[in-house]
């Protein structure tokens, strides 16, 4: 995967316009060679975005592209620290590395990940300026037990920021992910780390589709969707901000009330209450309706003769039947 350097980094600002640049203009404002300017738009290729290249017309990006700015991003959350990494490894790893120095609230962003990761280890794939790639740190005094159904509410933050940002209609699927007409459009993973009876640290990470480039589309393979299919998505920097701010709201609750507070707006956001589904854990399976969450956050599923049974996190997928 190639690197973001400062000289690519200018070249994809002349080009985020989505507007055609001759090679030779690009070479004069970047001082190389009409050579070397190909040679960096592969490299931008290799990140994930789509540049086209015309003869007598030069390269365009296949869509415009707001960049994310680190100086408003500070701006707007301030006190909490915000971190800009155009290029990284993991923002999930990055903050999991760094947990000495935060506080909680404190994001990292970026616009493309080479070692994106969802649940159970399984690739997420991250092209440049194709999603909003998130991982923020949060700390709960009273240890690892009250951190129960934190992913649920991470979800519901999250579908409420899009909300207030004008895009309606995007639902939960249990425990962790954001479905929009029964596609996969975010992907949420907690990881926490603490000793019995001390505090529980928490970096939280998510990936949401805005708008993917086809080359990376193939690559996906499961149901997905992108928040463009909502309408148009004017500012990037916008909806980090709205993200994040909601998140840190809606965490200062669940500190003081837990999940039970959030149990109705997520009833509300289920994409699967009232359907029929498959509850797999590993190689067992249990068929029922499943009917929302219980006060604990446990999934509820009513069984053929009616029995209700309550599921709580582990290695378990939902399915529709």
């Amino acid at each position: 995967m190639s690197e973001l350097t400062p000289l690519r980094e200018t070249l994809l600002r002349l080009l985020a316009d989505g507007q055609f640049h001759s090679g030779e203009q690009l070479g004069e404002r970047l001082s190389v060679s009409r050579a070397a300017v190909g040679k960096h738009v592969q490299a931008l290729k290799a990140l994930g975005l789509e540049v086209y290249s015309v003869s007598g017309k030069g390269y365009r990006l296949a869509v415009p592209l707001q960049l994310l700015d680190q100086a408003r991003l500070t701006q707007a959350l301030a006190p909490s620290r915000a971190e800009l990494v155009p290029v990284i490894g993991s923002t999930n790893q990055h903050w999991l590395e760094s947990l000495s120095r935060l506080e909680k609230g404190d994001i990292c962003v970026a616009e493309c990940q080479t070692s994106g990761r969802g649940r159970r280890g399984r690739p997420w794939v991250s092209p440049f300026g194709g999603q909003l790639i998130m991982s923020m740190y949060w700390r709960l005094e009273q240890g690892m037990a009250a951190a129960m159904g934190l992913s649920l509410v991470v979800g519901i933050a999250v579908v409420e920021a899009l909300e207030a940002q004008g895009f309606a209609g995007v639902q939960l699927k249990w425990p962790n992910d954001l479905y929009l007409n029964g596609r996969k459009l975010a992907g949420i993973l907690v990881e926490m780390s603490g000793t019995a009876g001390g505090p529980c640290q928490l970096v939280i990470g998510m990936g949401l589709n805005l708008l993917l480039p086809r080359s990376e589309q193939e690559r996906i393979d499961q149901p997905w969707a992108e928040l463009a299919e909502l309408g148009n998505i004017e500012d990037r920097n916008a909806l980090v901000i709205a993200v994040a701010s909601q998140l840190q709201r809606s965490l200062l609750v669940f500190e003081r009330e837990g999940i039970a507070a959030f149990r109705e707006q997520w009833n509300r956001l289920d994409y699967f209450n009232g359907r029929a589904v498959r509850v797999l854990m590993g190689e067992q399976e249990v068929q029922g309706v499943a009917r929302g969450i219980d006060s604990q956050g446990a999934l509820l599923l009513e069984l053929e003769n009616g029995e209700l049974k309550h599921f709580l996190g582990g290695e378990i997928s939902l399915r529709g039947k």
